[in-house]
């Protein structure tokens, strides 16, 4: 009954997602996770050790972020199991975001539509971190594509994959990684020693989601009738160009699916940051580009989710 119940979560949870998104100005768990990440920050911070200190913000994190959720859903199955039902179907929705990041990044590509460069910028700047105020139509292009890529898998894929093998609880600790990831590990003077465990831990944490991830992109674009066999030939060539072991992973996906070139050097903060180019320079990025991408980042979803649904039903009648 335990197991149904939450395999059925998993999948009220990626509906939700589907129809709801995340409405701003809603609370969300991982605006939560954030203010507790930025709290613990502050206390800590000061102590000489940077990384035993980071190391230990990184703990207390995750221990708090997989108790939390699997005492609430412990109490609520004690309590009844429809409440423990509709808990984790929430929570499993909060932790995905395939409706967000497509509503985001279709915003862009409107405003590339309406030739309102300005606008675009605005909104892309959003969902990127890298400096955009120089960026012409074809860079806002190619950056929004990038996020898309690399957020299928850490907003989408990953998730699922953690949901799939343990629920609630593990996909949250995912999550947790995850933001901690975005929020310190930077290689800049403050974080470079501070955030280095958050860093290796989401490396490690996202190595087997992102590459799985990568292969349901290549399937996707095999269903949507896109070039399989570009996004499959420049996976295998250019998985590995990036400073993260998976980042480039769905980036190369999408570039060969696409028949474009991504990455390439890139602004943050000021300064310039070399990277290599992945995919092929065989024509220039257009706003439809964005669209062709948020649909292999529905049909990976799907995919996933059926995967996940399959797992599930597996676990239920074996054990």
């Amino acid at each position: 009954m335990f197991l149904i119940l939450s395999g059925l979560a998993l999948c009220a949870g990626f509906l939700l997602d589907l129809m709801v998104g995340d409405p701003r100005g809603w609370p969300h768990v991982v605006r939560g996770i954030g203010a507790l990440i930025a709290w613990l920050e502050r206390r800590i911070y000061p102590y000489k050790n940077k990384y035993r200190a980071g190391a230990a913000l990184a703990c207390i994190v995750a221990l708090t972020c997989i108790a939390v959720p699997t005492a609430l859903l412990f109490s609520a199955y004690l309590a009844s199991p429809w409440l423990y039902f509709a808990l984790e179907a929430l929570l499993c929705w909060q932790l995905l975001a395939t409706r967000s990041l497509a509503v985001e990044s279709g915003r862009v590509r409107r405003a590339l539509k309406d030739g309102d460069l300005h606008e675009a910028r605005k909104v892309v700047s959003g969902i990127v971190g890298r400096d955009v105020d120089q960026l012409d139509e074809g860079g806002v292009t190619r950056a929004t594509v990038e996020t898309v890529a690399e957020n299928a898998s850490d907003g989408v894929v990953a998730p699922l994959f953690y949901l799939m093998i343990g629920g609630a609880p593990l996909g949250f600790l995912y999550k947790a990684i995850n933001t901690m990831d975005s929020m310190i590990a930077y290689k800049n003077e403050r974080y470079f020693d501070f955030g280095r465990f958050a860093a290796r831990l989401d490396d490690a944490f996202n190595f087997v989601p992102s590459r799985l991830c990568a292969l349901l992109m290549i399937a996707s674009s095999s269903i949507l009738r896109m070039d399989a066999a570009g996004a499959l030939r420049v996976w295998r060539r250019d998985r590995r160009k990036h400073a993260s072991p998976n980042s480039a992973q769905t980036e190369s996906v999408v570039a060969g699916a696409l028949g474009i070139q991504l990455a390439g050097d890139a602004w943050y903060a000021g300064v310039k940051h070399a990277k290599p180019f992945i995919g092929d320079d065989t024509r220039a990025a257009s706003c439809e580009d964005i669209r062709r991408t948020n649909k292999l980042l529905y049909v990976t979803a799907a995919l996933m989710l059926l995967l996940a649904a399959i797992m599930r039903g597996v676990a239920c009648v074996v054990l």
